[in-house]
């Protein structure tokens, strides 16, 4: 059998499979159903610098071929993440987990960045600039060069391990956005975040979600994501990090080829709770049709 391994900023993963924040939790709750040492690694729940609600309900909306979502960032604040939610994963996970941190200034995300880089547990910080869900925050930074490579530059000088800034597909030109996030230090790029979505009940006349507007991901942005990813992986010489509308072993290749160092799977963990396992299981019979010998060889082949 070929080889699945990767290596993203560094550190080796036995296989480019990675569950997207927001959709796996802090790990232990999918331990329950699957071994999840069988994951590349995965990127857990988004944390803020405070407790978080989360935007008021409804925050779901079903759509074709996907989903809409404006859960809002709802965690229970770093201190508690730590504290309580990284203790019971280290008891079912023992690789580095990837840490998604999301704020609402520049000194929120230092703050947050700087208390879990401390931790032995995690490899990577993902700071998310592209969450659709939040006013005042999140995806108002990804919009611009410039916010996004002040966010990157203060994270990167108080911090250590590698720092992946995760992308919002919202905006006219996001190679543009990735290259000043290079400029600015990052290690890596990931994207992209969920696409702005809407839904409207015809019997109420009013949208779906409270929130009015939301998060649309799953199988129907997953072209979106694959054109996104290349002009990214064209753009910079860090690694990038995959994702959108992922949900087989033959996406997680397409996204490789497409420059993709590791692919994320989000909205197919909360259709199928062993969407990624089930990925990993199939990657061999994949590789094997397309004469595939080892993953990291078709990393970017298509750009």
């Amino acid at each position: 059998m070929g080889s699945l391994k990767v290596n993203l900023c560094g550190i080796e993963l036995e296989n480019p499979v990675i569950p997207a924040s927001g959709t796996f939790g802090f790990g232990y709750e999918f331990a329950e159903i699957y071994d999840i040492n069988c994951l590349g690694t995965f990127s857990f729940k988004g944390t803020t610098k405070d407790p978080r609600f989360g935007n008021p309900t409804p925050r779901i909306a079903e759509c074709t071929a996907g989903m809409i979502n404006a859960v809002g960032l709802q965690n229970p604040g770093v201190e508690k993440v730590i504290s309580e939610e990284l203790p019971k994963l280290s008891a079912c996970f023992n690789k580095k987990v990837m840490a998604n941190v999301s704020g609402f200034s520049v000194e929120d995300y230092v703050y947050t960045c700087e208390k879990l880089d401390k931790e032995e547990q995690v490899g990577w910080l993902e700071v998310n600039i592209s969450c659709p869900n939040v006013h005042g925050g999140g995806m108002s930074f990804g919009t611009s060069p410039e916010a996004a490579a002040e966010v990157t530059r203060a994270v990167k000088a108080a911090t250590t391990k590698p720092v992946i800034i995760k992308l919002s597909p919202n905006v006219t030109d996001i190679a543009s956005i990735a290259v000043a996030c290079e400029e600015a230090g990052a290690d890596g790029i990931s994207l992209i975040n969920t696409l702005l979505g809407m839904r409207i009940n015809l019997r109420t006349r009013r949208p779906v979600i409270a929130n009015k507007m939301g998060g649309f991901s799953g199988s129907a942005i997953f072209p979106v994501a694959v054109r996104m990813v290349c002009q990214v992986a064209n753009a910079v010489k860090i690694p990038v990090v995959g994702m959108g509308g992922v949900t087989t072993a033959e996406d997680v290749v397409e996204m490789m080829m497409a420059g993709a160092r590791a692919v994320e799977v989000g909205a197919a963990n909360l259709i199928n709770p062993t969407a990624c396992r089930d990925i990993i299981d199939d990657l061999p019979r994949v590789m094997e049709k397309y004469g595939i010998e080892n993953l990291k060889d078709i990393i970017g082949v298509a750009k």
